[in-house]
């Protein structure tokens, strides 16, 4: 048996230790306290990656890279939010006696062992730690060569706080694409993949394994301004949805403005003077900069079609005063995430309130726009009996079911 094998085999046996036997609360406080004494030496690697990327990467994926006191004190935040939720893994969903003596329980449980693989954010790390901690499963991480340094000293810092509690293996990295590719031909041993990164890379994973791979391959978000639209609230949003932070997914990368909306050239200064370049080709496309395609519509209805051709069901924001069209624009559009009158920014699992997130997902199964702690849950079924049999409610003197609704 293979190292890659023999490592998803500890991971398992990490999961099925930490889903039952384990304080996890403990286990995120550990991780937390750990994390928070070592931001000298995390911070030290960081600068570490910067210095050896300088220059071989793109502008927004650098910032990206970057890891510095605001952000770790996001992930501390986030990591203590997790801690304080009530632990979710066992909570009964449903209960329903079906006859005397006889109970059916829905309830809650881990998916078993994930691989996250992403690019660039070195957070993303004890992120999804916690979150996979937080739920009872475990992980496999692999990060991109660029944040080697930070991606290691993070892996042992939380390595070292579930040590302490038995299961060490319970968060592991990877190192290299090679075991990702063996990783994905384990649908024995992995239950999971979420991939976190540019279009090709989700693709080819969503290409190359039978396991469920839970992901978006795009972010074509759109910030449609109605002509009903209060100019002032239209610059605030159109400006923060694609200028605040242009290389994440949540960014939008297309302006659909209304043909009677008075304030439209008022718009684009705004978008332009935050150094956003303006195009009105290139639909679809996934800029992750400062890049932003306009289109004029007619209508609502040209606004949502739009949408629906060349935008990725992500997350579509409508600016406007007018509540029916608002309605109309959160009901009909087809997204993870369809806001009014806010930024397309907000599609974040810490910013939902989640602590933090796996990712987001376009997907329209199990989990869908940022997945937090509920998105790494799936239910088992559990029957209570008391030597109850098919045979009493079948056949021509059959018993009658009760299925009475408990919960």
């Amino acid at each position: 048996m293979n190292e890659t094998r023999q490592q998803a085999e500890r991971a398992r046996k990490a999961f099925l230790k930490l889903s039952t036997s384990v304080d996890r609360t403990a286990v995120l406080n550990d991780v937390a306290a750990a994390i928070r004494e070592s931001a000298k030496s995390i911070f030290a690697a960081n600068e570490a990656d910067l210095a050896e990327a300088k220059g071989s990467l793109a502008e927004t994926l650098y910032k990206r890279l970057a890891l510095n006191e605001p952000k770790l004190r996001d992930v501390l935040d986030g990591i203590t939010q997790i801690a304080r939720m009530e632990d979710p893994v066992g909570r009964v969903l449903e209960e329903t006696e079906l006859d005397e003596g006889l109970l059916l329980r829905k309830v809650r449980t881990p998916i078993g062992v994930i691989a996250a693989i992403f690019e660039s954010r070195p957070d993303v790390v004890p992120q999804i730690a916690a979150l996979a901690i937080r739920t009872g499963n475990a992980v496999l991480l692999k990060g991109g060569r660029e944040a080697a340094n930070t991606n290691a000293i993070l892996g042992d810092v939380i390595r070292g706080a579930l040590q302490k509690h038995g299961v060490t293996d319970a968060v592991q990295l990877v190192s290299t694409r090679e075991q990702i590719a063996e990783f994905l031909k384990m649908d024995d041993l992995i239950s999971l993949v979420i991939p976190r990164g540019s279009n090709e890379m989700v693709r080819t994973i969503q290409q190359s394994t039978k396991i469920p791979v839970l992901g978006h391959a795009d972010g074509i978000c759109h910030v449609n301004i109605d002509e009903f639209a209060d100019i002032e609230k239209a610059i605030r949003i159109a400006v923060d949805s694609k200028a605040q932070y242009p290389a994440v997914c949540n960014a939008a990368e297309t302006l659909l403005v209304h043909s009677n909306f008075a304030g439209r050239e008022k718009v684009m200064k705004a978008l332009a003077d935050a150094g956003v370049e303006l195009h009105d080709t290139g639909f679809g496309s996934e800029y992750l900069d400062y890049i932003m395609n306009v289109k004029i519509v007619n209508g609502l209805d040209e606004a949502i079609d739009h949408i629906h051709r060349f935008g990725s069901a992500h997350t579509e924001s409508i600016v406007t005063e007018n509540e029916d069209n608002a309605r109309r624009f959160l009901n009909e559009v087809d997204s993870a995430g369809v806001f009014w009158n806010a930024s397309t920014r907000f599609a974040d699992g810490y910013r939902y309130g989640f602590g933090a997130e796996v990712g987001i997902s376009t997907n329209k199964t199990h989990a869908r726009g940022p997945v937090g702690v509920d998105g790494l849950l799936i239910y088992k079924y559990q029957l209570i009996g008391n030597g109850h049999i098919v045979a009493t409610y079948t056949g021509e003197n059959a018993k009658p079911f009760r299925h009475r609704k408990l919960l």
